[in-house]
Parts: C-alpha cells; sequence; structure tokens
C-alpha cells in the first residue's frame, strides 16, 4: 500500500464536463500528483526503467547535471538557454526543473497523498528549496547568496531517510545497506547542488535581486515539514 499523507481539499464547482474547476494552485498540485504516471511523466521514453530504479522507495531519476553521482544524465540545454526557460518537453527536461516550477503552488498545502517513489523525490526538492530560500537574505548580493546556497548544497552531513533527524521517515524507507544509503546520499547531493544553482537563476534572474516574489515564500513550510 503506498503510504499516505492525507490530502484535504475541497473541490470547486462543476464545469460542463462534469468535472470540478479548481483554482490553478490546485491545478498545479495535481499535475506534481501525477508525476508518477508514464502519461505523465517528464521522461516518457525511459519511464518504466526509470521508476523501476529506486533506493529505499525514492525513485532515482534522470538528471540534467555535470556533478557526479549515480543519475542517469540527460542531454545538456542548448546555448544560451538558462533552465528557467526549458521546455517540458524537452530531452532536457528532469524531475528538478518539476520542482521549482511547481514549488510556490505546493507550498499552500499541508498534506500531500504520495503514490509512489517519485513523488518522494518531489517532495525531497520541494523541501530543500524552502531551506535555500531561507539562507537567503533581501540584503544579499547575488555573490552572497550563490555561497550561502552552496555551503548548504555541498554539505555532506545532510539526513536521509531512516537517520534520526530525517523528517518524513514515516513515509519514506530506509536504505537496506550501507551501499545503498551511500548511493542514495550521492543521488540526493546531485539534485541539491542542481536545485540550488537552477532556484539562484530564478531568485536572481540576470544577476539582479533578489526576487521579493520569491522571497515570499520563505517562512511557508510544505506540509509544515523542514529538512
Amino acid at each position: 500500500m503506498p503510504a499516505r499523507l492525507p490530502l484535504n481539499l475541497s473541490p470547486g464547482p462543476r464545469c460542463p464536463n462534469n468535472r470540478y474547476l479548481s483554482s490553478p494552485t490546485l491545478l498545479l498540485l495535481l499535475l506534481l500528483r501525477q508525476f508518477n504516471s508514464i502519461q505523465c511523466c517528464i521522461m516518457p521514453y525511459n519511464a518504466i526503467q526509470t521508476l523501476k530504479f529506486h533506493l529505499g522507495n525514492i525513485a532515482i531519476l534522470p538528471l540534467r547535471t555535470r556533478t557526479r553521482g549515480p543519475a542517469y544524465t540527460l542531454p545538456p540545454l542548448p546555448p544560451n538557454t538558462l533552465s528557467i526557460d526549458v521546455d517540458p518537453d524537452s530531452e532536457s527536461y528532469d524531475p528538478l526543473d518539476e520542482v521549482l516550477s511547481l514549488f510556490r503552488a505546493n507550498t499552500f498545502f499541508r498534506n500531500f497523498e504520495i503514490k509512489g517513489p517519485a513523488d518522494r523525490l518531489l517532495i525531497y526538492g520541494i523541501l530543500f528549496v524552502s531551506e535555500c530560500l531561507g539562507k537567503i537574505k533581501p540584503s544579499m548580493s547575488a555573490k552572497e547568496a550563490e555561497k550561502a546556497l552552496l555551503n548548504v548544497a555541498l554539505d555532506t552531513s545532510f539526513a536521509i531517510p531512516g537517520d534520526a533527524g530525517f523528517p518524513l521517515n514515516q513515509a519514506y524507507e530506509a536504505p537496506r545497506d550501507r551501499q545503498d544509503a551511500e548511493q542514495l546520499r550521492q543521488y540526493l547531493s546531485q539534485c541539491r547542488q542542481e536545485l540550488a544553482t537552477r532556484l539562484l537563476q530564478r531568485v536572481y534572474p540576470g544577476g539582479v535581486g533578489p526576487s521579493k516574489w520569491w522571497l515570499s515564500f520563505t517562512k511557508r513550510k510544505f506540509m509544515g515539514k523542514s529538512l
């Protein structure tokens, strides 16, 4: 049975096709919840094999990254293309793009139904983005923020599922042995470094900022949790 963090959402008015109309925020959340399905997976040509590969019960999905680790590496973006501009249909689009795309919508919710290993990766990514935003102060320059976030991303002492300090052990399985634990730590480290780099591009577009819009989410905690 999949782990459940109950999702308590009230439907809006019905539309002509008998489906409920929802707020844009709710629609974005529903998209995230469907990430595990093959139809909605961002890597449709590799979805079946990808979702079978997991450590503990976190999916090890392909990433667009130059950081060494266990992740299958996706093609880099074309020259002069920022991660903000990557097309969801691109072969370079990865789950971390999805995390950042839907982060602000998901921070409004305190409950989430976990349907599979990919959801657990997305939840971890959202919690890490929240941690990064908490390190950025309104007075920081882009260079200062980059230093602060890289210090967090490069720290290898972070908790993983099964550790006493991990906040969602009730929904995450511990790795089966030390080798799996080390691989999971390496994979999450890849995710953390990529998320920190891509978040900076959004909070400091063109090196200017920080964006008040992004910093307004600093105090919000997805599901009331933090890493």
